[in-house]
């Protein structure tokens, strides 16, 4: 079994989101008392977080560049950052390691196109929602990325940077979600991605009027695959 790396912290709410499905994973498959091997190298989501605000993406690569290099020393195969917003930087990740990084993007676009779905839905923070750096990706897989208006963006954002990544969960906040899947339905939406590593602690993929498509999750498991290949 190769050894994941995981970059986390961002937030850590998210992040034992990954531990939980990357080991209910390995246990499913491998039965008995299996587990994953895990090196997590959590950071302190709020200076990231201020790096955001400011624009600073340079700086916040370095910061992940730095731990992601921890990790290939401490052992790591290969590495993932628990964090949508945060594939802004992984170009700046994945040249400061000799090991593979799998990208959210990748492994999410490859699973919507097995279902057919061309159409869908993107639900995020605003970085993820409203910059390029993710939809490009999926554009490159032949899918067409729609968005919520600003209104809708702006509470998306809003929930899950004051309540999701501080661990609070509201049926409010679930509705005002499930609007802004309906909103995307009027747009031609197929299908919705959840592109944002906490939206599964507020709904499930079955919750949702769109075939919903989980970022966590998917990024997750691949990870359980390449560990056990």
């Amino acid at each position: 079994m190769r050894t994941i790396g995981l970059l986390g912290g961002m937030s850590w709410s998210s992040t034992m989101e990954y531990y939980r499905i990357i080991n209910e994973e390995v246990s499913r498959r491998l039965g008995g008392l299996h587990s994953a091997k895990v090196l997590l190298n959590s950071v302190d989501f709020d200076e990231i977080v201020q790096l955001q605000r400011r624009g600073d993406w340079h700086t916040a690569g370095k910061q992940l560049a730095a731990a992601a290099q921890a990790l290939e020393c401490a052992g790591a195969d290969f590495v993932l950052i628990c964090a949508n917003t945060m594939h802004k930087v992984s170009e700046a990740v994945r040249q400061a390691i000799r090991i593979p990084i799998i990208h959210v993007a990748d492994v999410t676009a490859e699973t919507i196109k097995r279902t057919g779905i061309t159409r869908v839905g993107l639900l995020g923070t605003l970085y993820t929602m409203e910059q390029d750096f993710l939809k490009e990706k999926f554009a490159e897989y032949g899918l067409q990325v729609i968005i919520p208006d600003e209104e809708r963006r702006h509470a998306v954002h809003h929930i899950i940077f004051e309540e999701l990544c501080k661990g609070t969960v509201s049926a409010a906040s679930r509705r005002q979600f499930l609007s802004a899947i309906d909103h995307l339905a009027e747009q031609g939406a197929e299908g919705v991605i959840f592109g944002c590593t906490e939206i599964s602690m507020l709904l499930e993929p079955k919750d949702s009027p769109l075939p919903a498509f989980d970022t966590a999750r998917i990024h997750a498991e691949s990870a359980v695959r390449m560990a056990l290949t």
